[in-house]
């Protein structure tokens, strides 16, 4: 009981550290405070839409800037403003799980091959290496051509790009830490290979986990939004804002916000999640500390 006590403050004192160091980056700062903000939009965005995204007014296509119509209207005389908040639901929602199911299953891959080695390790790195030979687009492309597209197999072909990268990130790390003085102990006790993995290894590499997540969910908010963009994404009239994208670009001359309005929300978003996985990093990795 005592040692359990003692651990609990132990843990509480080093994540106040953290903390303390990772507010004093600041561009660390920054991108906690942008990734909230479009987080909040994600949840949030739908009761703060002035206007239905989805509502037509052919009385006013491609309205300019009023007090109305904060950014104006579309082809369709639906209300920018509204259509990008709400976009944040579907581009966020589809980094945030493509990129979880991602980490939970290549991290998984990765460990049993980084742990157990042998014949296994070895097929499966000749399956990383030629899923990793294909660009990434490449691939969630010839994916979404097999499935056909939507917002749920954007999210399919996503992940399954995304899988390899986590699953040699984790390999690598595996097969590093095995060798440590503690992994031999524990398995001296004759501990079980699933307590080892799962007790021991893992915990000691969720830091750089939880790093390459930040960062991977700004990269599949891109690769989605360019999918939607190519017409294999989500479809309109979803305000997506790679769907919106596509749909601007015939407006460009006209009504350059349609474009503006999607772009930033994609650029920001993106610029969020990556400071706030640099930020992690340099806070988390022993070496720079």
């Amino acid at each position: 009981m005592s040692s359990v006590a003692s651990a609990s403050p132990a843990r509480e004192r080093r994540g106040a550290d953290l903390w303390r160091r990772f507010r004093r980056h600041r561009s660390g700062m920054a991108g906690l405070v942008l990734t909230a903000v479009f987080v909040l939009m994600a949840i949030f965005g739908h009761l703060m839409a002035p206007y239905d995204p989805a509502q037509a007014d052919y009385l006013h296509v491609n309205a300019p800037l009023s007090a109305a119509h904060w950014l104006g209207t579309d082809n369709y005389g639906r209300d920018i403003f509204s259509r990008t908040l709400v976009g944040a639901r579907y581009s966020l929602s589809i980094g945030v799980l493509a990129t979880a199911f991602s980490a939970l299953i290549g991290s998984l891959w990765g460990l049993l091959a980084g742990y157990l080695g042998g014949w296994f390790d070895t097929l499966s790195g000749r399956i990383i290496d030629i899923m990793l030979a294909f660009p990434g687009l490449l691939l969630a492309i010839g994916i979404i051509a097999i499935a056909g597209p939507g917002f749920r197999n954007v999210i399919f072909a996503t992940t399954i790009f995304g899988i390899p990268i986590f699953a040699r990130l984790v390999r690598g790390s595996a097969l590093a830490l095995k060798e440590r003085a503690y992994v031999e102990a524990s398995q001296a006790l004759a501990a079980s290979s699933a307590r080892i993995m799962f007790r021991h290894v893992l915990p000691n590499i969720l830091a750089p986990i939880l790093v390459y997540i930040t960062l991977r969910i700004g990269t599949v908010i891109l690769i989605a939004a360019s999918l939607s963009f190519l017409g294999l994404g989500v479809q309109p009239p979803t305000p997506e804002w790679g769907a919106m994208l596509s749909e601007a670009q015939l407006y460009l001359a006209i009504d350059p916000i349609m474009a503006i309005a999607p772009g930033v929300a994609i650029s920001l978003a993106v610029l969020g999640f990556n400071l706030l996985g640099d930020g992690l990093r340099d806070v988390l990795d022993p070496r720079i500390r």
